[in-house]
Order: C-alpha cells, then sequence, then structure tokens
C-alpha cells in the first residue's frame, strides 16, 4: 500500500466526496486566550492595531493543508513549548501576520476542510498576539535547495481565540528507531509502538514540531475502521512525494506493513497503536526527531 496523502481538488462533490482526495497516504491504487509565558519575545508594531474588515479578510489567501504562502513564518522549532499544551478554536476566519503585525498575509479559515471547528495551538505568546502553528507552507522543498520548512507559523490576535482542550499528551516520532511514543506532560512515556516511516528519497522530515490538525475515515482508500491522523506537518524534501495535490501533507495512519523505511513520508502503525492515538485530541503536537 502507498503512504502518502493525496489531495486532488474537489468541486460540488460534498464533503464525503472531499474525504477521498485526502488519503493517498494510505492508499492501494469557556473560552480564554492563550496564556503569556515570559520567554515570548515578538516584533511590535508602533501603530495601533486595527483589524481589517471581513470583506478585506476574505481576499486574503487561506493557510490550509495545500497553501504556499510566502508570509508565513518558517517554524524550526525542535522542543514543545509550554503554551502549545492548550488547543483554540476560532470564531471566524481570522488574519494571520508575520513577524511586523502590520500587513496581514494569510487567513485562518473558522472551519477546515471537512467543515469542522478549526483547530489551532500556539506556540509563543506575547502581550496580545500569538505565534500559533498553521496548516500551510511557507515556501515548497523545489525553490530551496537546502530543504523547505516542514511547519509554518503566523501572529494572530489572542482576544479571537478561544479555548477547546487541554493537551495533556503529545506524541514523539523517532525516525531512527522507528517508533511512536505517547508521552505525558511530565516526560513519562504511556506507550511506544513500532513504525514504518519515510524511505531514503522521502523522508519523514526530522527535529520540527506540528499538530494532528484532523482526523477522518476513508472508504476509498480501505480506511474504513481506523481514523487517519492528518498533521500540519509537510514533506521537507520534495514539492508532491506522492504525487497529487496534497502540499506533501505527513499523515500518521494504519497500515498492515508497518514497520521499516516504507513509506512516503507519512508514519504506518498497527491498528491497536493508530487507535490510541485516534484516542488523543485534536491539536495534539508531534514532536518528530531523527
Amino acid at each position: 500500500m502507498t503512504t502518502r496523502v493525496r489531495v486532488r481538488t474537489a468541486i460540488a462533490v460534498g464533503a464525503a466526496a472531499l474525504l477521498l482526495v485526502l488519503t493517498g497516504c494510505t492508499a492501494t491504487s469557556s473560552d480564554h486566550a492563550a496564556k503569556p509565558t515570559t520567554s515570548a519575545t515578538a516584533t511590535r508594531s508602533a501603530a495601533p492595531y486595527e483589524a481589517p474588515s471581513r470583506a478585506a479578510i476574505a481576499t486574503l489567501p487561506e493557510a490550509k493543508y495545500n497553501a504556499v504562502i510566502g508570509g508565513l513564518l518558517p517554524y524550526y522549532q525542535n522542543d514543545i513549548p509550554k503554551v502549545a499544551d492548550e488547543s483554540y478554536t476560532i470564531n471566524a476566519d481570522a488574519p494571520l501576520y508575520g513577524d511586523e503585525h502590520r500587513t496581514p498575509v494569510a487567513r485562518l479559515a473558522a472551519k477546515n476542510f471537512l467543515g469542522d471547528p478549526t483547530v489551532v495551538v500556539p506556540v509563543r505568546v506575547s502581550g496580545d498576539w500569538a505565534l500559533v502553528m498553521t496548516p500551510a507552507r511557507q515556501q515548497l522543498p523545489s525553490a530551496a535547495p537546502s530543504g523547505a520548512a516542514a511547519q509554518t507559523a503566523a501572529w494572530i490576535r489572542r482576544d479571537l481565540l478561544h479555548k477547546r482542550t487541554t493537551l495533556q499528551d503529545h506524541l514523539v516520532i523517532s525516525v531512527s528507531k522507528q517508533t511512536v511514543s505517547i508521552v505525558g506532560a511530565g516526560g513519562k512515556v504511556a506507550h511506544e509502538f513500532p513504525a514504518g516511516v519515510g524511505a531514503g528519497g522521502t523522508p519523514t522530515p526530522t527535529g520540527v514540531i506540528g499538530y494532528v490538525q484532523a482526523r477522518y475515515l476513508d472508504p476509498a482508500q480501505n480506511q474504513t475502521v481506523h481514523k487517519i491522523n492528518l498533521t500540519t506537518l509537510h514533506s521537507a524534501a520534495a514539492d508532491e512525494p506522492y504525487g497529487g495535490e496534497d502540499g506533501g501533507l505527513i499523515g500518521v495512519h494504519y497500515e498492515a506493513a508497518a514497520r521499516g523505511a516504507v513509506s512516503h513520508g507519512c508514519v504506518r502503525l498497527d491498528g491497536d497503536a493508530v487507535d490510541a492515538v485516534n484516542a488523543l485530541p485534536l491539536g495534539t503536537v508531534v514532536q518528530i526527531v531523527a
């Protein structure tokens, strides 16, 4: 079975059809603002903030799974910051900014490609702003000889964030050990599972963090029992390792052959392992180490 998430353009075919195109990875063929942290720093705009109108926000490119938006910030953090222990949602499409906080570079949609609330995870806060990870790319690997960032980030106003849940656990994917571990807040490994990872020409990115942005079944790809975990991470080595138009997404999913360096970048697990991962909330941070 193949091991990359495939996304093709789907127009007016309904939510079910949209699910089918996001899973070539497995195919055969109440409210709180983000918590402050003393280590947060950011470049602040000298002028008072003026929110763009809804009409202006609607004209911005959407930071979604297959978008490439140069104004986003490459995010190379390999440790999990304390502020990333909560996930959030937004009530309406929100503008995203670079470090200067002046001109919006993209928008984050309130609903994701499944029609579900978009899950947002901050990695830094500074005053009225939060730096959040996004599902889009900043640059294609083909345009970056030394490799593109597997994860991006952007600044958003903190008052737009509404707490969804506390994230008590996170995932650690070790490419060299070929394992996936569920790790608690205290750093204790609760479960460790063998895994299949990217092959030599299509490696799983390392030294990065992202999070589980969506989870779904895909009957067209024989994924009718174990939901696919779609992360915000992308291949750093190839534009489309599996082909298609999915943006080189990294998924964590079921596969009968779930051992070795065998995939196009995705992470393969057996049934029991992927069910354990599926029990974690959306927004769960994914840390990939060498």
